[in-house]
């Protein structure tokens, strides 16, 4: 088996859970003999704190994990993303929305067969009819606007995308998967006041880390549809994919950040051990990389 570049990429915004710990442990046992890295995603430096960062790193140590340093920020990768978006731009691929989310749910509930992605209802498209005067105009006066991608011109662009799965996900899909370009719309790649959206930062930063499995909940199966389409439209090399099941609560809900009881912190607090944790999310109890 060949060695793997996997990474757990968090975000600082609060604590680690039972969830995160399956996550992580995942991730380092797929790597192998290969390099398992650590990320954090902060873009949204309203949420993020540098004292979550450092309690991430005491968790996942606890857990038995090791990691490369420098570990990679997302708040410093700004130019990256700016880059990306440029070509993008270039290629035509990329219109300003100045719709809030009141309008486009107004817009959605007035639609009498509004298209669905996930149980979400997708946006219908409205700042796409904007001529460029319109848009100058617009962005002129200084209205507020998100840069959303033209899905269906990005898909005339990638036909017979695919990407493969080794893992699972949700309803069991594995092998060889057919990407549908236009399973979420017109999603949103940056905003003002976020220099890039998870889906346009995410498959940057892969790319620039090497990594070549990708290894998440299942929960995000759906987001791989867009990063290879990302992907595709950016050159940019193609990992493999491995989706794993979640850990779920009682009520059969996967945790939250706001659920306290199960955080690694408040685990070791109350004197449990690292395999007492892991046999919590049904890992074998020798060590991390089992």
């Amino acid at each position: 088996m060949s060695a793997h570049v996997t990474r757990f990429a968090p975000s600082p915004t609060g604590e680690l859970h039972l969830g995160h710990a399956l996550a992580a442990v995942t991730a380092w046992q797929a790597a192998q003999n290969g390099t398992f890295l650590l990320r954090f995603e902060d873009l949204d430096r309203e949420r993020s704190r540098l004292g979550y960062e450092a309690g991430i790193r005491e968790d996942l140590s606890w857990l038995g994990l090791h990691w490369p340093e420098p570990v990679l920020r997302q708040s410093e990768r700004t130019a990256a993303y700016r880059e990306a978006l440029d070509r993008l731009q270039q290629r035509g691929l990329l219109y300003p929305c100045f719709c809030t989310r009141r309008e486009i749910a107004a817009e959605v509930a007035h639609a009498a067969e509004a298209p669905h992605a996930g149980g979400e209802p997708l946006y219908p498209g409205t700042c796409r009819a904007l001529t460029l005067a319109q848009r100058a105009a617009r962005i002129e006066r200084g209205d507020s606007f998100a840069l959303r991608l033209d899905a269906a011109k990005a898909a005339a662009l990638t036909p017979s995308l695919t990407f493969i799965e080794s893992g699972h996900g949700p309803q069991g899909e594995q092998g060889q998967i057919r990407v549908q370009p236009l399973r979420f719309g017109d999603v949103v790649l940056a905003r003002k006041d976020l220099p890039a959206a998870y889906h346009l930062a995410v498959v940057v930063d892969d790319a620039h880390q090497g990594v070549t499995l990708v290894t998440r909940g299942a929960d995000l199966f759906g987001a791989s549809h867009v990063q290879r389409l990302l992907q595709a439209l950016l050159g940019l090399p193609e990992p493999g994919y491995a989706h794993h099941r979640l850990v779920l609560d009682a009520a059969g809900k996967k945790f939250s950040k706001r659920d306290r009881a199960v955080t690694l912190n408040s685990l070791r607090a109350a004197g449990s051990t690292a395999q007492q944790a892991l046999a919590r999310i049904g890992w074998p109890a020798q060590d991390a990389r089992g």
